[in-house]
């Protein structure tokens, strides 16, 4: 029988079936669009998902960055924080996820071309897809097929605006070796170098605008891009969603599918490859209960900072204090920065 069926073959999913093999499990991946898989993502991959993905043998390639840099959109202001704990990388999502792939392929695990609907669940094991397998992982993203059938999404937040990203790239030279995150009243956009002629550039928003709408509220920022974008943009939203568990039976859910808060902080990968880690660690030593507490404690410090964030750019007073202070207490920014790093 399979042990581990995944459902999605995105980053977390792939990362929980690279794990899994290299434990010695029989892993099945059901994903129904070809590789590479393309979706909006700020494509910045933080040193602690980097060094996870070397453990796991995974090379993929891009552009490193050396810390992240706040931006006031109009003033220019800026405060930056460096990694102390090595480079974060700046990988187009498409060369992840390919890599993801190739490492899965190289270590047995099978892709098939289906797509998870409908589960059902028995004593010792879980079928859907038309396969049986001991363990079902749900990787399939932010709005999650499997958590909505099995009934466990939480509702929305009322009275909170609902935020969406919008994703392009173009084909300019990065001029720094830091992801930059500039502010403006409405929205943030992040700036992060993929190439030596390239960058990605991803707005987070509470207002269903075009991108270009978008990026005039940074004058500096879009007078560098303004004629050289060179793809199509990409939406993702609303960026929250809620989870109610994490372990339903033997339905285990990792990466956006497990609940998701913003992508502010930029841990949303470093959490799906960690996780994914904890998941298959939980149920090897044969307590898959345990994962809904590991995930917590994994999350905890990107949850409460992601929160604070939102929190302060919700308030008309103080969204425009982010940067200057920043600025003003370089320590404290750079070991929040640090924190997540």
């Amino acid at each position: 029988m399979i042990d581990l069926l995944i459902a999605g073959g995105g980053p977390a999913g792939l990362a929980t079936a690279i794990h899994g093999a290299l434990a010695g499990m029989e892993v099945v991946v059901a994903e129904p669009r070809t590789t590479p898989i393309d979706k909006a993502c700020g494509e910045g991959l933080m040193p602690a998902a980097v060094r996870r993905l070397d453990d796991l043998g995974v090379s993929v390639a891009g552009q490193p960055f050396r810390g992240i840099r706040y931006v006031d959109g109009v003033s220019g202001l800026r405060a930056e924080g460096l990694f102390r704990s090595g480079p974060g990388l700046g990988a187009r999502r498409t060369d992840l996820q390919a890599a993801l792939a190739e490492r899965a392929a190289q270590l047995g695990v099978r892709v098939l071309p289906q797509r998870v609907d409908q589960v059902l669940q028995g004593v010792d094991h879980v079928t859907a897809a038309g396969l049986t397998a001991r363990w079902l992982v749900a990787a399939d993203g932010l709005h999650s097929p499997v958590r909505r059938g099995l009934g466990l999404s939480a509702p929305a937040t009322p009275r909170r605006p609902a935020r969406y990203g919008l994703r392009r790239h173009f084909a300019v030279e990065p001029w720094s070796d830091l992801v930059e995150v500039h502010w403006s009243a409405r929205c943030e956009a992040y700036v992060t170098p993929l190439a030596p002629d390239r960058v990605g550039v991803a707005v987070l928003t509470t207002d269903q605008a075009p991108f270009d709408e978008q990026l005039a509220r940074f004058p500096h920022l879009a007078g560098r891009l303004t004629g050289h974008a060179d793809t199509p943009v990409r939406g993702a939203g609303p960026l929250r969603q809620g989870a109610r568990v994490r372990v339903a039976g033997r339905v285990l859910f990792v990466g956006d599918a497990a609940g998701y808060v913003d992508a502010l902080t930029g841990e949303g990968l470093t959490l799906a490859v960690t996780a994914a880690g904890e998941l298959v660690r939980c149920v090897r030593a044969g307590r898959p209960q345990a994962y809904e507490q590991a995930w917590r404690d994994l999350s905890r410090t990107y949850r409460a900072l992601t929160e604070s964030l939102l929190w302060a750019r919700r308030r008309p007073r103080l969204a425009p204090r982010i940067v200057p202070l920043a600025a003003r207490l370089p320590r404290v920014f750079t070991g929040a920065v640090n924190l997540l790093a």
